[in-house]
């Protein structure tokens, strides 16, 4: 490190640059060094770089070389359970991954069928096109669902700006609470042109 430190001023050395060529270089350097040493991280949070492990004081404290195997497949689960959860996040944010996941959600969660889909599908395509960054200025309403107040959406998860699926699950309990199923929700709409 110090060596390609000390390649790189010699070779800035020998550069021929004018007098307000090196000012520029000069400064560039150092404010990308005050940068890289004022910034905690690249995103602003704060990452210790050490780990204190607190153990309690006790004599009936043992060692062991196996790895608790229990834990070990709970943690994969776990990660698995994350993975899949993002996956269908990114799936989500294009109309036709959209689609996917509120179908896969409507089965699961509600046993709604294809008949219901196609309800929602005309519902959410007039209301959003299925966009998750849809927002109507005039009301106020925001995401797949159309969510009046957004704020809402809250009841699922804060993350509903960004996360599609968020949107999705809000808007399904609400035409579930609300109206039962996704078709008497697009009779709504096609009488009063909301839901």
């Amino acid at each position: 490190m110090k060596r390609d430190i000390r390649e790189f001023f010699t070779a800035l050395s020998v550069l021929r640059i004018s007098r307000t060529g090196k000012v520029a270089i000069w400064a560039t350097v150092g404010s990308m060094l005050f940068l890289a040493t004022a910034q905690q991280s690249a995103y602003g949070l704060d990452f210790p770089m050490t780990t204190r492990l607190a153990l309690p004081d006790s004599k009936n404290l043992t060692v062991s070389n196996n790895p608790p195997a229990a834990s070990l497949a709970s943690q994969m689960s776990e990660m698995a359970v994350v993975a899949g959860i993002s996956q269908q996040v990114e799936m989500a944010r294009e109309m036709m991954g959209a689609k996917k996941v509120a179908k896969a959600i409507m089965n699961t969660d509600y046993q709604w069928g294809d008949d219901q889909y196609a309800c929602l599908n005309k519902l959410w395509t007039k209301e959003s096109h299925w966009n998750y960054k849809a927002h109507n200025y005039r009301s106020g309403a925001h995401g797949i669902a159309q969510a009046l107040p957004a704020v809402k959406m809250e009841v699922i998860s804060s993350d509903w700006r960004t996360n599609p699926v968020t949107q999705i699950q809000w808007g399904l309990r609400y035409i579930d609470l609300r109206y039962d199923d996704p078709c008497t929700a697009w009779a709504k709409w096609r009488s009063h042109r909301y839901y």
